[in-house]
């Protein structure tokens, strides 16, 4: 006999305790195998592909697209087992691993070795005999987990719009999102009719509702109201007045991560910024010459990013203090031994930056290519959370933009960021004549705490040194 098994959104790693699901990868009725991607979610960090541990049929999902889920919460049933009828035994003896299909291959944080909790249907007539039947005897009611709670938390109950608060009954609300929702705007979920599967209410039920009322007290305020009546900002919790018809954005996603992770910075690290213009005609010269280079010598076209990236680790080798990070616990500046390279990039889904593992190790060709690659993940939303994190050192190309300067925040918990501004022809005094040379601002930001203004001061000057003559860079080779 079929099971349904409960698949529950899966601990992603990093931290992170909830997701928004971005689009389902199937419906309701669909045959999944073991290990079948069933939904795409959207964490703080990245976009990922959810495999279901279970093979068989899809009977249930929960949760719209643009709802957000905690860890833990169920995000779709699966019938798995053998078909109805091909046992010879009426006895269910259990979950067998082997028949659940269950799979080894799982995210960080749940595992498929011991099988779900079932949730067994329950038709309502045999619901109400339940509730309002007791037994007589004292002998063991096989029937009895029926009435346990995570069986009338199921969607199995249908539900029909009532004129009056259906008394008694479970509602078939199973996402702890949608109840705080409806309690939050006073909705009454026993007068709504769920759109889901077997009349489960869904977010988008509630939304509905919330439009209705608020859609009637607009309309009979505007009722109420004069025509000529100016309107009246309303007051925000951090008393700002906002009129009435703003329009809220959440904070949540990518955009709520990184809003957590600067105010963070601002408020832990004491930084200070330091900056230098520096005469960048030499390295555009050195970067053409590479890159029309024929014959044996020739390969990949190395960019100017590359090139700045290869400077810092450079730098970062003379001047180890800007490699490091504080721990405030215990009162110490813990010094990195590899260099980790964040690099701040740009994509629709917001500011991102990925990290080059070991860049310290790396020629200017092998951190093209590792910025190459992550770049085109980052622009398709493939990153992985252990791709945007462990950076040490983060540079931040903000030319591409169009600007000359910025006061950059460090991405915390690292303790600098290099900025780079554009490069453009400037008049400059170069070998005592004035001349029209490739100019660009350099930038950094330091964490206070680890070093002093000399520190950061002489790395900044090296970095500026080897952009304006790049054969500095050969004592490093």
């Amino acid at each position: 006999m079929a099971q349904v098994l409960e698949f529950k959104l899966p601990d992603l790693g990093e931290g992170l305790t909830e997701a928004e699901i971005v689009r389902w990868l199937v419906e309701v009725g669909d045959v999944v195998a073991i290990d079948q991607p069933v939904v795409e979610v959207e964490t703080a960090k990245a976009m990922v592909e959810v495999p279901c541990p279970y093979g068989g049929v899809v009977t249930a999902r929960f949760g719209e697209e643009g709802t957000e889920l905690p860890v833990g919460a169920p995000l779709l049933t699966v019938a798995v087992g053998a078909p109805e009828g091909s046992s010879g035994s009426g006895v269910d003896s259990g979950p067998d691993p082997e028949s659940t299909g269950g799979s080894g291959n799982v995210l960080v944080g749940y595992g498929t070795g011991a099988p779900a909790a079932r949730r067994r249907r329950v038709r309502p007539d045999r619901l109400d005999r339940a509730v309002t039947e007791a037994p007589v005897s004292g002998a063991p009611v096989v029937e009895a987990p029926v009435v346990e709670a995570p069986v009338v938390e199921a969607p199995v109950v249908k539900v029909l719009v009532a004129e009056a608060p259906v008394s008694g009954g479970p509602v078939p609300v199973v996402s702890p999102l949608v109840r705080r929702l409806a309690r939050q705007h006073d909705i009454d979920l026993r007068r709504l009719a769920g759109s889901g599967p077997d009349g489960l209410i869904l977010r988008a039920d509630v939304d509905r509702a919330i439009r209705t009322a608020e859609e009637t007290a607009t309309a009979t305020a505007r009722a109420a109201q004069a025509p000529v009546q100016a309107r009246v900002p309303a007051a925000a919790p951090n008393g700002v007045a906002v009129a009435v018809d703003a329009e809220r954005i959440p904070l949540r996603g990518v955009r709520g991560a990184v809003a957590d992770k600067l105010s963070r910075s601002r408020t832990e690290i004491p930084d200070a910024t330091c900056w230098v213009d520096a005469d960048a005609t030499e390295l555009m010269a050195v970067r053409a010459a590479m890159n029309a280079a024929t014959g044996p010598s020739a390969g990949p076209k190395v960019s100017v990013l590359a090139l700045l990236a290869r400077i810092c680790t450079a730098a970062l080798a003379r001047f180890p203090e800007l490699n490091s990070t504080v721990d405030t616990e215990a009162r110490e500046i813990v010094r990195l031994s590899g260099v980790h390279l964040g690099f701040a990039a740009q994509t629709e889904r917001g500011l991102v930056v990925p990290v080059v593992r070991d860049a310290h190790t790396r020629n200017a060709e092998s951190i093209r290519a590792e910025i190459a690659r992550l770049t085109e993940l980052a622009r398709t939303g493939k990153l992985s959370p252990a791709q945007l994190t462990g950076g040490t050192f983060t540079l931040n190309n903000y030319g591409v933009f169009g600007v000359d300067g910025s006061t950059p925040i460090i991405n915390h918990p690292e303790a600098a960021m290099l900025g780079v501004g554009r490069i453009m022809p400037k008049p400059w005094v170069h070998q005592g004549e004035l001349a029209v040379r490739q100019v660009a601002q350099l930038s950094l930001t330091f964490d206070h705490r680890v070093c002093d203004g000399g520190t950061a001061g002489g790395f900044l000057r090296y970095v500026a040194d080897c952009v304006e003559q790049p054969a500095v860079l050969l004592r490093t080779v």
